[in-house]
């Protein structure tokens, strides 16, 4: 190893701190990210990969027009010449430029399976076939006319475009995402044409402000439609700031099927949202009836969406319906306005709504200026030529001799004096103007230019109409200087450029109309569960073995009723489909359960735990129906307790809410509801102990306080009672048994109790 490091290798050793190696390392992926990857330009709101796919259907002549071409040919052009990346990943970005539910305006026209709202993949790349559309050619419209900079590929032996010409705002028009190294973007589309009323107004007032903007722009236009139901200031807020959230809601209708009966109709769905995942939701929520007035769900979609809620009776309110359904599923959803973008290709910035319309005119102006000057060079050259041409007309009889009889003629030519050879039959003024252009000799290029004249061009009609080019030419080239000298041309030609865009991708254009719609939101009041469900009466039966059921109707306690081997019956008591249930387990927790979701009594039921997230080390307690202003005592084994209101034990979810805190070999033993103004406590040793209720704390949730010390053992039974009344239980025989004088039992809370009084069950239990 020491032989490897002489003299020359130890003066190409560098070191430095890892905190600085690896942090100037990670901020170079960092950027690269963000420039190269995740950011769009503001000027033509494209990233890279978007931006090679367009030039590269451009060299490979791909118009709107013209035919399809193998979408692996496209991808493998643009990852070998242009985007070393992954060929698949090229593929997905160029087959998400081709839906259009995604993408406002599509940039590619595909043939074949791009892919569908429903959530498919495109079909492979060598199954499918593309070709820009129009709005693709309008953004690069003038990229040969030195519109824009240009750069070398990755490999140097080819050079592609730094951005693009960009005709219309494409940033605000298919909007964007995507997520970089500590920074996200996310931009909505928008209409074409409100894009470029907005442009309009900004042309003419520089200083207009962002709300004045929103008249012309009043949000987002997303492709799959559907209802924006934000409120105007909170649109106005996101657009100024360039963040915020912009609520969109789905498009409904009442469909009437005679008799009374109707069904819900969705014929829009929010942007984004994959149609199959939506009906995979709505079905679940109807499975574990969330929506109790929801029926069913049906798709019935083809070309169009069509997607069909059936209420579950005819009675019901269709708003309230769509407000629960709204509530519970992406049919509203948030579409989260981030505005992070690239000025200049350079830096990143969340930008106002006017910024970004800034940047793009910006660019337009910058464009207008690199094409007018191309065209003039262009315009000099061709004068030059045409120059040229008009003295081989004026001296042709010269030219011919030179040509026919020198050895040289190009250079014979150019030794020539033309300013002392007239014209064989005309003025020199009627071609050339005297004070403009009058040469002594020809350039070059016009050598050529008449070199290569082919002899049927030496006819009276070809010079007519070389002198009328000439004088379009000079004519056109003074309008073109006219712009590159004074602003206001410029800005005026800009203007006269965004409305043809206008009248071009306008209402007249396929898809050019407003699709999504604006609308107030109603908001109605929190619908209570049992107002939703029909109030029939129900027998709960719930078995040793944990199995649960509702019996329809209020039958007989003391029916026998069919279990499975080894079964029994456990809990049994009257209910109503409106009923909320409360289940108390010795783990502590409390899980709630609607009467109306229990399985029919017609079989064995289905167990409790798969009901909720009750685990398998706990045991029921308790089954009852929860009272609204009721409380509850509950106590754990140990003889710690305190009161609860039922109001906050409700738990929303499946796993349900830890209201007694327990550990170790310690379990919640009893709960009971509170009536009266003194408890009543018995212990494993019998030992009873009375203390009027207010010693005992009422909390949300814990471990309680000492209920009744015990030297063994622990709490067995807990009850509340009034003082007044006395203390009544139930004898061996079943006869109930009352004791008026309970001054023996009664001390404070903690002690640790007498015997209990004769004739006290012997299971240690008050009921």
């Amino acid at each position: 190893m020491n032989d490897l490091i002489d003299d020359t290798n130890i003066s190409k050793i560098f070191t430095e701190p890892l905190r600085r190696a690896i942090g100037e390392r990670y901020l170079t992926y960092a950027l690269s990210t963000i420039m190269h990857r995740a950011l769009p330009d503001a000027r033509d709101g494209l990233k890279p990969v978007h931006r090679r796919i367009l030039y590269a259907m451009l060299e490979l002549r791909l118009n709107a027009g013209g035919g399809f071409r193998k979408s692996a040919k496209i991808s493998g052009d643009v990852m070998g010449n242009y985007h070393p990346h992954g060929e698949a990943a090229i593929y997905d970005a160029m087959a998400r430029l081709a839906q259009d539910f995604n993408v406002r305006y599509p940039l590619v026209d595909g043939q074949g399976n791009f892919g569908n709202i429903d959530g498919d993949n495109p079909a492979a790349s060598r199954y499918t076939e593309a070709r820009m559309t129009v709005v693709a050619e309008a953004l690069l419209e003038g990229l040969t006319e030195d519109a824009v900079d240009y750069r070398e590929n990755y490999d140097g032996t080819l050079s592609e475009p730094i951005v693009l010409p960009a005709g219309f705002p494409n940033l605000l028009a298919n909007g964007s995402s995507g997520i970089a190294v500590g920074m996200a973007t996310n931009i909505p589309p928008h209409n074409i044409v409100e894009l470029c009323d907005a442009c309009l107004h900004l042309i003419k007032a520089p200083e207009a402000r962002d709300e004045t903007l929103l008249n012309y722009i009043p949000g987002p236009d997303f492709p799959t439609g559907g209802t924006i139901v934000e409120s105007t200031q909170a649109i106005a807020e996101a657009y100024r700031t360039g963040r915020g959230s912009i609520r969109l809601r789905s498009n409904w209708e009442v469909e009437d099927l005679g008799r009374g009966k109707w069904q819900i109709v969705v014929t829009e769905i929010p942007y984004q949202v994959q149609k199959s995942k939506l009906i995979e939701k709505i079905a679940e929520i109807i499975q574990t009836k969330k929506i109790p007035i929801l029926g069913d769900i049906r798709d019935e979609s083809a070309d169009d969406i069509r997607l069909i809620l059936e209420p579950k009776s005819k009675n019901v309110d269709p708003e309230v319906l769509m407000s629960m359904v709204f509530r519970n599923s992406d049919l509203e959803v948030r579409f989260s306005l981030n505005m992070n973008v690239l000025i200049d290709g350079l830096t990143p910035k969340v930008c106002s709504l006017k910024e970004v319309l800034r940047a793009f005119l910006d660019h337009r102006r910058e464009v207008l200026l690199r094409r007018s000057q191309y065209r003039i060079d262009k315009i000099d050259h061709r004068l030059e030529v045409l120059s040229g041409l008009l003295i081989a007309f004026l001296n042709l009889d010269r030219l011919i001799d030179i040509i026919r009889y020198d050895e040289e003629p190009k250079v014979a030519i150019l030794a020539e004096d033309w300013s002392k050879i007239y014209p064989r039959a005309m003025s020199v003024d009627d071609y050339i103007e005297p004070d403009k252009f009058r040469p002594s000799e020809l350039s070059e290029i016009q050598v050529e230019a008449i070199l290569n004249m082919r002899l049927r061009s030496l006819r009276r009609l070809e010079e007519m109409q070389l002198i009328r080019e000439r004088d379009t030419l000079m004519s056109e080239r003074v309008g073109l200087q006219d712009i590159l000298d004074h602003a206001d041309m410029q800005w005026n030609k800009l203007s006269e450029e965004i409305r043809e865009i206008k009248k071009k991708f306008g209402n007249h254009y396929e898809g050019g109309a407003r699709r999504t719609q604006f609308a107030v939101a109603v908001n109605i009041e929190e619908v209570p569960l049992e107002a939703m469900i029909d109030r029939e009466p129900v027998t709960l039966v719930c078995s040793k073995m944990g199995w649960i059921r509702a019996m329809t109707g209020h039958i007989d306690l003391g029916r026998e009723l069919k279990f499975k081997d080894g079964d029994g019956a456990k809990f049994l008591f009257h209910a109503e489909t409106t009923d909320r249930l409360l289940v108390f387990a010795t783990n502590g927790r409390f899980y709630t359960l609607s009467a109306s979701n229990l399985p029919s009594g017609r079989g064995m039921g289905e167990p409790l735990r798969l009901m909720v997230d009750l685990p398998n080390d706990a045991d029921i307690i308790d089954i009852f129906i929860h009272k609204q202003d009721g409380k509850l005592l509950v106590a754990s084994s140990a003889g710690d307790g305190f009161i609860v209101a039922e109001r906050d034990v409700l738990a929303q979810t499946k796993a349900g809410k830890q209201i007694l805190n327990v550990r170790g070999d310690v379990k919640a033993r009893t709960c009971k509801p509170v009536s009266g103004d003194h408890i009543a406590v018995v212990g494993e040793n019998r030992k009873v102990l009375i203390f009027p209720i207010e010693e005992l704390p009422e909390l949300g949730r814990g471990k309680g306080v000492r209920l009744q010390k015990y030297k063994d053992g622990g709490l067995n039974d807990v009850t509340t009672f009034d003082l007044a009344a006395g203390l009544s239980w139930l004898d061996p025989a079943g006869r109930t048994r009352t004791e008026a004088d309970l001054a023996e039992w009664i001390a404070r809370r903690a002690s640790a109790g007498r015997m209990a009084p004769r004739g006290f069950p012997r299971n240690n239990k008050f009921t």
